[in-house]
């Protein structure tokens, strides 16, 4: 019988997690944020806090993994580690803030929402402000750092989640399958039904609509 596969060999390691044990920050905290993208829904941050003895678990970034890897690993991830927390900004916030600090926003929320607090984060390219908590910031982070990867398939998954509800909420766009991406099939929709009240009118392809006069709200 041949060697069953290890799943964790594609994980990243808790390399840098173990050097923060080691130095005394026992609450390490993986702060990763989805939904920057899309032309639909919120942004959606999770942070895993990580602590020394937790379990490695055959993670990766959460676009490498398929939705039902996801879904699986998801609970696995809230039984291992020692806290989770999520921070969501909606459609008229993106809108407001613009995306890119809709995200640190999210990712602020989620920090914040942790009891206790962490003793050291670690993210994806980019810091959370407004917080005394030390951090460190690496390029692709949620593939190369395991509680960051671990925060991307947590707020993935929670993201997805909210989109399947939108979608039946605001049938015809196809919400549930492409999660308010830009798709061929979503652009199409959108020129077809207008966009909706969760669709970001900032977004070029929704303000465009609007101002031809197809910016009627459905549902």
């Amino acid at each position: 019988m041949g060697k069953s596969k290890d799943t964790t060999a594609l994980s990243p390691p808790m390399h840098l997690e173990q050097l923060l044990w080691q130095l005394g920050y026992a609450r390490v905290g993986g702060v990763d944020e989805v939904g920057l993208g899309p032309l639909a829904g919120p942004v959606v941050a999770a942070v895993v806090v990580v602590t020394s003895g937790a379990e490695r678990l055959p993670v990766r970034d959460s676009k490498r993994l398929s939705a039902k890897q996801r879904e699986a690993l998801e609970p696995a991830i809230r039984e291992s580690a020692a806290d989770v927390a999520l921070g969501v900004v909606d459609v008229a916030e993106v809108d407001e803030l613009g995306v890119h600090n809709a995200g640190v926003e999210a990712m602020r929320r989620a920090v914040a929402g942790l009891t206790p607090p962490a003793d050291y984060l670690l993210l994806d390219a980019r810091t959370v402000p407004g917080t005394d908590i030390p951090q460190s910031a690496f390029v692709k982070a949620d593939a190369t750092v395991y509680s960051v990867a671990a925060a991307s398939i947590v707020a993935k998954v929670h993201r997805d989640g909210i989109m399947g509800r939108l979608d039946r909420e605001f049938p015809g766009y196809g919400l549930g399958a492409h999660m308010g991406y830009g798709t061929s099939a979503h652009l199409e929709a959108l020129r077809r039904l207008g966009p909706s009240p969760i669709h970001r009118r900032s977004f070029a392809p929704v303000r465009d609509l609007c101002s031809t006069g197809q910016g009627e709200e459905t549902g």
